[in-house]
Formats: C-alpha cells, sequence, structure tokens
C-alpha cells in the first residue's frame, strides 16, 4: 500500500540528522505525501504521550526517525501506539536500533511507497501500577536535567475496565526496558520482586531492569545481562548492583507479568521507560510490567541478520589464538535444507550476501 503520511522524528542538535530530514520532506513534496514532524521539543511547551502525538499528526503509517538509538526510542513509542511502522535514520554512534545511513533515505521510501520492505514485529511492555505515576514538585527538574523537556506522567488507560485489585492501566509503553531505580546516592532501592504472581526475592540495588527482548542490548546488557535474539518473546529481568549473593539475570517467559514493589524501608524510587523518567514511587507502591497486547513494526530494507549486526555494532572480536584460522563471516551450505532443518526460520530465510563489504552495507 503506498505511503500517504509519514512522521519525521529529528534529533536537531546534529546537523547530519537536520539534513537527512530535509531530504525526506523533499521526497514527499516530490511524491505527494503528506509530512510532519512530530515529538518537536520547543521551549516552554510540554511534550505529548504518544497516541496525541500520533493524532495531531494525522495517523502516519510510517515514522522516520533521524538521530541515534534515543531518538528512535523516540519514534518508536508514538509508532507502537498507532500501529504505524517505524524506520531508523542512524546519525548516533552505535545505532543498534537503527537501520539506514543518512545517503539511503530515498531509496528506503521508494522501497516503503512500492510496499517492498520487510516488517519485523517485535514485543514491547506496558505497565500497571498501584496508583498514577507522579513525580513530586521540584524533582522532575532535576530527574530531567540536560535531557530536553521531560515527557508527561502516563495517563491513565480508558479503554480497561476498572479493578482494584489489579491496580491502574497505564497508557505507557516501553519498546526496550522499565526501570526502577534509587533516587538518593545514600538510599539503596529496597524492591520485592514477583514473577508469574510469586515472589523471587527482595532486592537492595542500584536498580532493577525489565526488559524486552529488543531491550536486552540496553541497560541489561550493561548490568551483565545476556543478549536476547529480538525474535524471541521473552522478559529480561536484570538487578543492577544488588547487596545480595544472588545477582543474575532471570528470564520469564513473555505470557508472565513482572511486579515490583517499593518496600517500606525504602529510599524513594525513579520510574523510566526507554530512559525518559516517568515518575517516581513511594514505599507501598508497585508497578507491573508485561506484554503488551500489541507489538511494534519496524520497517527494514531486509531481514535482519542480527548476530551479524550484534558482532559490527559491539566489535566483537576473535580470540588472539583463533587469529590465522580466519573464520568466514556465515556459515551455512548453498543447498536447501534437509526436512529435519526445513521448519527453523532462519533456514527459510534466503542466502545472506556472502561478501563481507556486501553485508556491512545492509546493515
Amino acid at each position: 500500500m503506498p505511503l500517504n503520511r509519514i512522521g519525521l522524528v529529528v534529533h536537531q542538535g546534529r546537523p547530519a540528522a537536520v539534513a537527512a530530514a530535509r531530504a525526506a520532506r523533499a521526497w514527499c513534496a516530490a511524491h505527494g505525501v503528506g509530512c510532519t514532524d512530530i515529538d518537536v521539543w520547543r521551549e516552554g511547551e510540554p511534550r505529548r504521550g504518544g497516541q496525541a502525538e500520533a493524532d495531531a499528526a494525522g495517523h502516519p503509517e510510517l515514522i522516520l526517525t533521524f538521530g541515534g538509538d534515543g531518538t528512535f526510542l523516540r519514534g518508536a513509542r508514538i509508532a507502537a501506539k498507532d500501529g504505524a511502522s517505524v524506520l531508523g535514520v542512524n546519525v548516533g554512534r552505535v545505532g543498534f536500533l537503527t537501520e539506514i545511513t543518512t545517503g539511503q533515505v530515498e531509496e528506503a521510501l521508494d522501497v516503503l511507497h512500492r510496499d517492498e520492505a520487510v516488517i519485523e514485529d517485535r514485543m514491547v511492555l506496558t505497565m500497571r501500577a498501584s496508583r498514577p505515576l507522579r513525580t513530586p514538585v521540584g524533582l522532575d527538574t532535576l530527574l530531567c536535567y540536560g535531557r530536553g523537556p521531560a515527557l508527561p506522567a502516563p495517563a491513565v488507560r480508558t479503554d480497561s475496565a476498572e479493578a482494584v485489585d489489579w491496580g491502574v492501566a497505564l497508557d505507557v509503553t516501553a519498546v526496550n526496558d522499565v526501570v526502577l531505580e534509587k533516587l538518593a546516592r545514600d538510599r539503596q532501592a529496597s524492591v520485592a520482586v514477583y514473577l508469574a504472581g510469586q515472589l523471587l526475592a527482595s532486592y537492595s540495588a542500584d536498580a532493577v531492569v525489565v526488559a524486552t527482548p529488543t531491550g536486552s542490548t540496553a541497560y541489561s546488557f550493561a548490568a551483565g545481562g545476556p543478549v536476547v535474539d529480538p525474535a524471541a518473546d521473552a522478559i529480561v529481568f536484570t538487578p543492577v548492583a544488588p547487596h545480595m549473593a544472588f545477582g543474575r539475570t532471570v528470564i520469564a517467559a513473555a505470557d508472565e507479568a513482572v511486579a515490583m514493589r517499593v518496600l517500606p524501608h525504602s529510599g524513594r524510587v525513579a520510574v523510566s521507560v526507554d530512559g525518559q523518567h516517568r515518575g517516581v514511587l513511594d514505599p507501598g507502591d508497585w508497578v507491573a510490567a508485561y506484554r503488551a497486547p500489541y507489538r511494534l513494526r519496524l520497517a527494514r530494507l531486509a531481514p535482519l541478520e542480527f548476530y551479524h549486526r550484534l558482532r559490527e555494532r559491539f566489535h566483537l572480536t576473535d580470540a588472539p589464538a583463533t587469529a590465522v584460522d580466519q573464520a568466514p563471516l556465515f556459515h551455512r551450505p548453498d543447498t536447501p535444507p534437509p526436512e529435519d532443518l526445513a521448519h527453523l526460520r532462519d533456514l527459510r530465510r534466503p542466502l545472506p550476501d556472502r561478501d563481507v563489504d556486501g553485508a556491512r552495507r545492509a546493515l
């Protein structure tokens, strides 16, 4: 289906992002496609929630982001709520989530306009809480210092029936993770963590992270968590600097909620979603993160070769003792797979380009 309207999220602090967005606007003008800037940061104007941004932009079918992974997440939270696809143009440093370079913008838009792009669905999280999230007066400026204007506290969803025992449903989407972290340097976050309704452990830690497979390469990974293929559906729970013997990551089933209650003797705890501050919890408050009933649609020019991207973007190096062996970039026979392997997802894909430079360009 041809594109009718595109939303642009632009990192205004990077000239390359601004220039690439200008090229996208020119393409839209030449092809009669509507184009709107969204999540624009203006001095003195509050930011809007994801659905409000999509409504104001006229519900674009595609959201194009220009920046790094942080800019991508700004667009993804809007796309996921409205069923739009999202495509990231990498103008950042790591660019694990972004898909194309600034020189590929027109080519990518041509592919999308011809409805020839690969659309990849990703699991995202949403939340319930014991009460609506809020930030005490004065703390919002401190918690968001140097990070641009803050998002508003998540609204309570109106499409969910009230259920006193189950808390309030929050209108929020986490593509990467939900994080509870200590507010005061000298007061740990003391949090009881429940998986599938059962107490796993009570943690005293700097933070606890609930991540999607997509977010497993972000904060959870930095805290020692595992890398999980984003094609999987799972929930990754990782404590950050826990003051206890058990500090391991736990991977829960995707249909299990992870509930976290702030214990009575804990300090206050900040809640962030995809790196954006969203509220503060007091002792006795709780939040639960769980798989959302909707998914994020990622647009790609070709199927993702995840492990190749992992190697390239994280600059993984081989053991010195293996240098002489020069392992090939891909290991897969050119012939069709036998019947006992034919059901595997990877083997149903077309053979990748065996040329190293070509593979890197595809990233």
